[in-house]
């Protein structure tokens, strides 16, 4: 079973309107690490969620919305608070502009103690990502977390880098920088690591998070494909695939969530497993993370692909 931790939020949509009284939004599930669990789920895996959740309209939406997908809800927290919102519109440029409500909400209010001091033994790994990992108080839970399981578990990382809600670049560095050592599995995009470490080669990152800790490291770039290191000094590339792109959302998420569950249908989801893998098996591994994460992109959203849309059989 894979436990998911952090972010559930909702993108809310301006629609244009003609009538300047009226603004007309539209709400979809949202939420890098939520987006794993879906991805997880979707393809045959039991996956969970942590975080809290809101008695809100957009709160209960959120559990109906996992119901509706298996994630298992045994996880989350109930609170009053609101739901964290992303108002997105569109400026006369055609470019997207963002407002987030983010203050005291929900996903961002777990307390460091009420981290579940017991997890069930079906439990095989953790990931956690993106904004949950640097706004407190649900940093230090996730923090807690990790130094609590990280030597019975499985840890999966994704910074996701949002800086439109924590700006601080030094904060998001010092996060990594706390995190990456704990993390058998740490995944970043380009785009990412161009904020965190301008400059720098992505080969360099790399290394520097596998003599870190990390048993591989992997960066994704876009149509560019990925490239990844493993702690055992084995590095693979893998190209993108041509694909007719509709939209991007979701494609990094489907590549974690692909990753994942191939590491663990191959018997590969442990700090030995990534460290035994050979250039083969870690290009295989590449292969299929790219080619999932390419369906996503020839959607409209997060529609994070089903093992049928990868010619997969049932588990």
């Amino acid at each position: 079973m894979f436990l998911s931790c952090g972010d559930a939020l909702f993108d809310v949509f301006a629609e244009p309107d003609a009538d300047v009284s009226r603004i007309g939004l539209r709400a979809v599930v949202g939420g890098s690490p939520l987006n794993v669990a879906l991805g997880l789920a979707r393809l045959g895996h039991p996956a969970g969620f942590f975080t809290k959740v809101s008695s809100d309209l957009f709160g209960r939406r959120l559990r109906d919305f996992m119901s509706a997908e298996a994630i298992d809800p045994r996880f989350l927290i109930p609170t009053d608070r609101n739901t964290t919102l992303a108002i997105v519109s569109l400026a006369k440029s055609g470019s997207a502009e963002y407002s987030f409500y983010i203050d005291g909400t929900a996903d961002r209010s777990i307390e460091p103690d009420e981290v579940p001091a017991d997890l069930p033994r079906e439990l095989d790994a953790i990931h956690v990502a993106s904004y949950s990992t640097v706004t407190e108080p649900t940093a230090s839970a996730l923090v807690r977390l990790i130094a609590q399981e990280k030597d019975r578990r499985f840890i999966s990382y994704d910074p996701n880098i949002r800086a439109s809600i924590e700006p601080d670049l030094d904060i998001w560095r010092a996060k990594v920088a706390e995190i990456v050592p704990s993390a058998a599995l740490v995944k970043a995009s380009d785009e990412d690591l161009a904020q965190l470490y301008p400059g720098r080669a992505l080969e360099t990152v790399l290394s520097d998070w596998v003599s870190a800790g990390a048993s591989l490291a992997i960066v994704t770039r876009g149509e560019k494909g990925a490239i990844a290191l493993s702690s055992s000094g084995v590095g693979a590339t893998m190209d993108g695939l041509a694909v007719n792109v509709v939209d991007t959302v979701g494609a990094g998420d489907t590549f974690q969530a692909a990753t994942l569950a191939k590491l663990k249908e191959d018997g590969a989801m442990s700090r030995a497993g990534l460290a035994a893998l050979d250039t083969a098996g870690l290009q295989s591994l590449l292969r299929f993370a790219v080619r999932a994460a390419a369906i996503t992109c020839g959607r409209r959203g997060a529609d994070l692909p089903r093992r049928a849309d990868l010619g997969l059989p049932p588990l």
